[in-house]
């Protein structure tokens, strides 16, 4: 590839994720592949001795942890502090300007809470290292169809007292911005009732017309427009019609989603750390300790995170950020 063409390229930072787990293998895989050369130039966070990468890769290292040994399938407070001190480092080259996206592979919570993180889950993390006050907030996307959810990792019995129309008209707005920044020009977004047959008139619940339907207008006096509230349990057809679909699903609370996106799609589904600043991706799949070193891993799920943050980052900056040496270290 000419110079020229190589320096118009996005510089995504790719994190191992979690050392104890397949984190390393998938980002060997995704390394191994052609594709990503002609997309986007890529510094790469993590071991050096723990994967094979081509040599021509840039790597971005850090004192203290490049030589530590984690033992796999192992959650511990080191390999979350690992964790952490990884992810700090691509925030790092993101607010320097060194990078335009971040993607990373999967990480372990509960280690990621003994290596010292207080926050809900790295999404919270994430805003408060960066000092982002804004409204941020989980998107999950499978191929072309993308979720919100106005709720996320809070108990089932929170979830009515939880919902606003602001809220609702927070996640609407949230991801139809960042379906934009995907390339969808006219985002199609329809949005979930909460109550079976969406309440069925009052008789199952009112939230539908007291606080969804609100939202939802709210949502298109903003510039984002929804259609709903539709039933939770036909939304995603509605949504995967080849005609009349929608490039999205707004649902009320985790698993209204999650269920569907993971049954269509498990090991392709994407996790987009939705409304920061930067574009952050990652697998919607976790860990895998059980199989970690088998090369049973499939990294479908890293790659398309990858594409997806290389064309998130095409739209957010048209003009590249300088690169780091090979040997760059903070």
């Amino acid at each position: 590839m000419p110079d020229s063409a190589h320096s118009a390229l996005p510089v995504v930072a790719v994190f191992t994720g979690d050392p104890a787990g397949i984190g390393p293998e998938l980002v060997e895989t995704l390394l191994a592949g052609e594709v990503w050369r002609s997309r986007a130039r890529l510094i790469l966070i993590g071991q050096r001795a723990a994967l094979s990468a081509p040599a021509d890769v840039l790597w971005h290292d850090w004192p203290g942890l490049r030589d530590a040994a984690y033992p796999p399938g192992i959650a511990d407070a080191a390999n979350g502090r690992y964790m952490l001190e990884g992810l700090a480092q691509g925030v790092d080259l993101l607010q320097q300007g060194r990078a335009d996206a971040l993607c990373f592979a999967p990480l372990n919570k509960s280690a990621l809470r003994q290596g010292g993180m207080t926050q809900e889950d790295e999404l919270r993390w994430f805003a408060e290292r960066m000092g982002f006050q804004g409204v941020c907030g989980e998107l999950n996307v499978l191929q072309s169809l993308w979720t919100a959810r106005v709720t996320s990792h809070v108990p089932l019995k929170s979830v009515s007292s939880l919902l606003s129309a602001e809220k609702v008209a927070e996640a609407i707005g949230m991801v139809s911005r960042a379906l934009r920044a995907s390339g969808v020009t006219q985002p199609r977004i329809g949005v979930c009732g909460l109550n079976p047959h969406n309440g069925d008139h009052g008789n199952y619940g009112d939230e539908e017309q007291r606080i969804i339907e609100p939202g939802i207008r709210l949502a298109a006096a903003q510039g984002h427009a929804a259609q709903g509230p539709f039933p939770a349990d036909t939304a995603f057809v509605r949504a995967i019609r080849a005609e009349g679909g929608y490039d999205a699903v707004v649902t009320m609370y985790h698993d209204q989603g999650q269920i569907a996106m993971k049954l269509m799609g498990f090991e392709q589904g994407v996790t987009v750390h939705g409304g920061l600043p930067w574009p952050i991706t990652t697998p919607a799949h976790g860990t895998a300790y059980d199989i970690v070193g088998q090369r049973k891993a499939n990294a479908q799920a890293l790659i398309n995170a990858f594409e997806l943050a290389v064309r998130m980052a095409h739209s957010r900056r048209p003009a590249p950020a300088p690169l780091l040496t090979k040997e760059t270290s903070p």
